[in-house]
């Protein structure tokens, strides 16, 4: 129980690290061309992920951000892996990458307004099970980019790509533990979503440009 207590606060440490709110604070500019440290919580979604990273900068600190995210959950579950004994493997692996995306979403250092945790639940399940979360990640992937070139909707795509995920991982033969944390992590992904939810059915939801 105790080593649950100490890597559940690890990981959310390292979730709760604000990359897109860090980014836009120090990088963000004006009209002018002069910094102006952007609070990111005030655009758009109002969420510090990459999306409306990338709605207040541009693709590339978008996807530096999405990166930079994924690398947080990758992290979380590395450490574990290279310190947990193998017979406690399954469990810490499973809330300390639960505990890393509930970082991210509801980060103390910002009032526990964070994002909306599709990179970093990416990043942390592509290395919770290898070699066949590989697998499982890239077509959930594939999966994200098809649904958003079709409709033209990042939400959607993020959510219905993490809502494919635990089947993946079921069809793949995944420990029951993984299965049921990727079922968590997509019902948590929609809850986060809930407002795009409320959009798309009005017909407001932003649509993404090529």
């Amino acid at each position: 129980m105790r080593n649950i207590v100490i890597w559940v606060v690890i990981s959310y440490l390292i979730g709760s690290f604000p990359t897109g709110y860090i980014i836009t604070k120090l990088f963000h500019k004006n009209k002018d061309g002069q910094r102006d440290n952007l609070d990111i919580r005030s655009i758009g979604s109002k969420a510090i992920g990459a999306t409306n990273v990338g709605r207040a900068m541009g693709p590339f600190w978008s996807w530096f951000t999405a990166v930079v995210d994924m690398l947080k959950g990758s992290l979380a579950l590395l450490l574990a892996a290279h310190i947990v004994p193998a017979e406690e493997q399954n469990i810490i692996a499973t809330v300390a990458a639960l505990a890393v995306v509930i970082g991210h979403n509801y980060p103390v250092w910002l009032k526990f307004r964070g994002g909306k945790g599709v990179a970093t639940t990416y990043g942390t399940l592509f290395f919770i099970w290898p070699y066949k979360s590989f697998a499982a990640i890239l077509l959930c992937g594939g999966l994200w980019f098809i649904i958003r070139d079709v409709t033209r909707i990042v939400s959607l795509a993020s959510m219905l790509s993490l809502m494919a995920m635990p089947v993946f991982f079921s069809m793949l033969g995944a420990p029951k533990e993984f299965v049921m944390l990727g079922v968590v992590l997509a019902m948590l992904c929609v809850w986060r979503h809930r407002t795009n939810i409320v959009r798309m059915i009005n017909g407001t939801e932003n649509k993404w440009q090529k």
